[in-house]
């Protein structure tokens, strides 16, 4: 498929520059308080996570949305995807990540960036009433997403009709390394303090299994993945996380419709997470790349939603067999 136009995104001045796109709609972005019903599920290993519904009259439809690092269905991107969704008679099922959700799960596994056992769980045990099915993934969410429908580790769901990702870090070792830069600092620090009281949390919890000796030591995301992330998890060290869990090693067995939006200017990104090779050859897989938007921004003003949600709606629509404007597949 060739790369999907992304020029009409055409933010206002002060948006072209990536820092105030990614934090505007972190900051000021309002929320509207969603009638969202809260299930808590159980899972295999007895451990547990939450979801977040909204349910959609008669629709046989559900969206899944996946929240990003330190998210959870309260951030603001989850909210403005589930309700543009919601009023395209779209059920919503927004699931928070082990840990993500205010109560602290109770194995050692939290979540990470290629953990998809628990959206697996979901997908098996909690739609069936669903006859098309959906999944909408930000940041780690999007990474998430894309190694859930590429890896072929799982038998996935035939009902499962579309798939799309938001600021994808496909390349996670690149991704890692770029956080590191100096104009990253103040978001690699807000992920490392709420990550490090998590690890204090399951200390207390589980003082024999989890040494937290070293935990001065980190200063970097990177750190955290080479002792926490690795060890929680069952990896050798942060490389061989980043091997394992990048999607973009995955992405060429994709076998249904999916859709990739990574904003050129994304501090977070390195360019292993511009796949133009694969998009450019692959029959499903679609790679929407504008100049601008920020990470997880894409703020628009124009309309009641942001620039990314009607893409991925319109994408979704197009599933349907509704081939609206802003979306291309010939």
């Amino acid at each position: 498929m060739p790369i999907l136009d992304a020029s009409e995104y055409k933010p206002n001045l002060p948006f072209r520059n990536a820092h105030i796109n990614t934090l505007y709609p972190y900051l000021f972005r309002k929320k509207k308080t969603l009638p969202f019903v809260r299930e808590r599920i159980m899972t295999p290993d007895q451990d547990f996570f939450d979801v977040d519904w909204w349910f959609q009259g008669s629709s046989e439809k559900l969206v899944i949305l996946l929240h990003g690092l330190e998210g959870s269905t309260d951030s603001q991107y989850i909210n403005g995807m589930a309700q543009i969704m919601h009023q395209n008679q779209y059920n919503i099922a927004a699931i928070n990540f082990r840990s993500c959700s205010g109560e602290m799960n109770l194995q050692m596994d939290m979540y990470h960036s290629g953990f998809t056992k628990d959206l697996h769980h979901f997908l098996n045990t909690k739609t069936t009433q669903f006859e098309r099915l959906y999944i909408c993934g930000f940041s780690l969410g999007g990474n998430v997403t894309m190694k859930y429908i590429s890896d072929q580790k799982q038998d996935i769901s035939p009902k499962i009709k579309a798939a799309a990702g938001i600021s994808v870090p496909c390349d996670l070792k690149g991704g890692s390394i770029k956080l590191k830069k100096w104009y990253n600092h103040l978001y690699e620090q807000r992920f490392l303090t709420t990550l490090l009281q998590k690890v204090m949390m399951k200390h207390t919890m589980m003082p024999d299994k989890i040494d937290i000796s070293n935990i001065h030591k980190i200063k970097t995301l990177w750190d955290f993945d080479e002792i926490y992330t690795a060890g929680f998890h069952g990896f050798v060290d942060a490389e061989d996380y980043y091997l394992q869990c990048s999607s973009v090693t995955h992405l060429q067995k994709i076998k249904i419709p999916t859709l990739m939006i990574n904003a050129l200017d994304d501090s977070f990104l390195s360019e292993g997470s511009y796949p133009y090779d694969i998009a450019e050859s692959h029959q499903y897989f679609h790679l929407s790349t504008p100049s601008h938007g920020g990470h997880v921004g894409f703020t628009s003003f124009k309309d009641s939603f942001y620039w990314s949600e009607f893409m991925v709606l319109d994408f979704f629509k197009s599933t349907d067999g509704t081939m609206p404007k802003s979306i291309n597949l010939q």
